[in-house]
């Protein structure tokens, strides 16, 4: 029995690419695994998806555009992901709604309405929330926060290139450990960089359980992880 009835999942951009491409046909395929193995348990789904791997605002602004300006195009960078996302679900059969922060026309995608979002999930679709917040100034970290407060999630699973949050740098440091389990204020003090501020402060005001783990590995990592195995780390109250 898995502990979860429904969870968010919070993909960065940048795990979507390949060296070659910004949107990797293979790591959509993988993405469409890992979709399948938590519906396949009965779990409900929604994603937020980041742009980085096409736009980051942050970076934009940083090389002297205007920062509203770089954090729109970041997220219409996380609609295109959503959209490449949806396309590789329904090629295999996997029932999905995109919902996007700000009204986007021509019937791209559905806008923002936690209601149908809910009554979709409870349906069996799974739900793809892009342009983050809706407003600029917001990272997607802060974006997947909000809407899993917004569904009802019960946790935040954050897919991440390393398995878990470590002591230190895994990449730089070989003597890193990896955390079971943290609470809040442990990270906090430690300061590990698990999610922004904004974010990590509206977990734990909203008790919302965070798990970061590796999706470079198979499929089945998150399937496994809600049915209780000590994969990635959980950060909780």
């Amino acid at each position: 029995m898995v502990k979860y009835k429904r969870i968010l999942l919070k993909l960065s951009g940048e795990a979507l690419a390949s060296s070659n491409n910004t949107i990797d046909p293979s790591t959509l395929n993988k993405v469409v695994g890992i979709i399948k193995s938590v519906l396949d348990q009965g779990v409900e789904l929604g994603i937020v998806v980041g742009g980085g791997n096409i736009f980051r605002g942050a970076a934009l602004a940083e090389a002297g555009m205007n920062r509203v300006t770089g954090d729109h195009m970041g997220m219409l960078a996380t609609v295109m992901n959503a959209l490449a996302i949806s396309d590789a679900c329904r090629k295999n059969d996997v029932d999905v709604l995109v919902m996007s922060g700000f009204p986007i026309g021509g019937g791209v995608c559905e806008p923002m309405d936690h209601n149908k979002a809910k009554e979709a999930l409870s349906a069996g679709k799974v739900v793809i929330f892009s342009a983050g917040t809706g407003a600029p100034c917001f990272t997607t970290d802060t974006g997947a926060t909000l809407r899993a407060i917004e569904i009802g999630a019960e946790a935040v699973f954050k897919a991440t290139k390393v398995d878990g949050v470590y002591t230190a740098d895994p990449v730089k440091d070989s003597s890193a450990t990896r955390y079971d389990t943290l609470s809040f204020d442990e990270a906090i003090s430690k300061n590990l960089q698990i999610m922004d501020t904004s974010a990590f402060a509206m977990c734990r005001e909203h008790n919302l359980e965070i798990c970061v783990f590796s999706m470079l590995e198979d499929s089945n990592t998150l399937s496994n992880i809600l049915k209780g195995e000590m994969l990635g780390t959980i950060v909780r109250n």
